[in-house]
């Protein structure tokens, strides 16, 4: 059986933690300070950025699911969707060609996808 790697409200809330935790650590300006942005320590952009990836790449992967799950022919249970900097990977099968085509549709459709690989196998008939 195929296992749906989804990610729960507890790691989406554990990034969201991060991030707010990332942001807490940027030095506070003051009034009578120059309009010239401070920088943190080195590295905490790019950590913070990372972070912000990460969570918006799970709501791609959330919303694609939920795409997926609306379509009677494609079970998001026999679809595995992975998503990384906005391109999402579709794995898994279809029951046939037209399908397969709607999953890719589906998964272009949700704001924040760049582009889909999709490699479903269509299922052979019987």
């Amino acid at each position: 059986m195929k296992t749906i790697h989804l990610p729960t409200a507890a790691t989406l809330a554990a990034a969201l933690g991060a991030s707010l935790a990332l942001a807490a650590c940027q030095p506070a300006q003051n009034d009578t300070t120059a309009a010239a942005p401070r920088q943190g320590p080195e590295g905490t952009t790019a950590m913070s950025d990372k972070v912000a990836t990460a969570v918006g790449d799970a709501a791609v992967t959330v919303a694609v699911n939920a795409e997926l799950a609306k379509d009677a022919q494609l079970s998001a249970l026999r679809i595995d969707v992975d998503t990384l900097d906005g391109r999402v990977t579709l794995a898994g099968s279809a029951p046939n060609a037209a399908a397969r085509d709607r999953a890719t549709l589906l998964a272009q459709s949700v704001k924040g996808v760049k582009s889909v690989d999709n490699r479903l196998a269509v299922a052979p008939t019987s």
